[in-house]
């Protein structure tokens, strides 16, 4: 179900974007998501550089915010869909994930989480579900992200 790298568009900004937070870091980037309806910049990084790449207290992500102007967030990186849902919407706890198929070939994501973290999932004004939404689409062809 996962994707060939090679389909993900990276833009001109997102590319110099991603060489940035390599160069401050030495984190590994696997891929940089520019939203601009949240003025911000989703990193995807190698999950064991996740601590890396946001640094002691946050220091890097508020470098990047002030070089930037743009909201910062750092989200582990997986090729296995499993894996991308529960870096993606992090740290809320996941209890179960189904992907179904819609009639017309919709691909849907039920995710079950501890119902005391469902606020952490969507995240203030659905910021975070709408971020698991985009790297879902991006590299899961996932059209829909529903949170349970």
């Amino acid at each position: 179900m996962s994707r060939e790298r090679g389909q993900v568009k990276i833009t001109p900004d997102e590319f110099r974007y991603m060489a940035l937070l390599h160069e401050i870091t030495g984190a590994t980037v696997r891929d940089c998501i520019m939203d601009e309806s949240e003025n911000r910049v989703i990193f995807l990084v190698n999950p064991e550089d996740v601590g890396k790449a946001i640094g002691p207290r946050g220091f890097f992500v508020q470098k990047l915010r002030k070089i930037l102007n743009k909201n910062i967030e750092i989200v582990g990186y997986s090729d296995n869909l499993e894996e991308q849902v529960k870096y993606a919407l992090a740290p809320a706890r996941i209890k179960e994930i189904k992907v179904t198929s819609r009639p017309g070939g919709e691909k849907v994501v039920y995710v079950a989480v501890d119902p005391s973290d469902k606020g952490l999932a969507i995240g203030k004004n659905g910021r975070n579900v709408q971020k698991a939404k985009i790297i879902l689409k991006r590299h899961f062809n996932i059209d829909s992200l529903i949170i349970a």
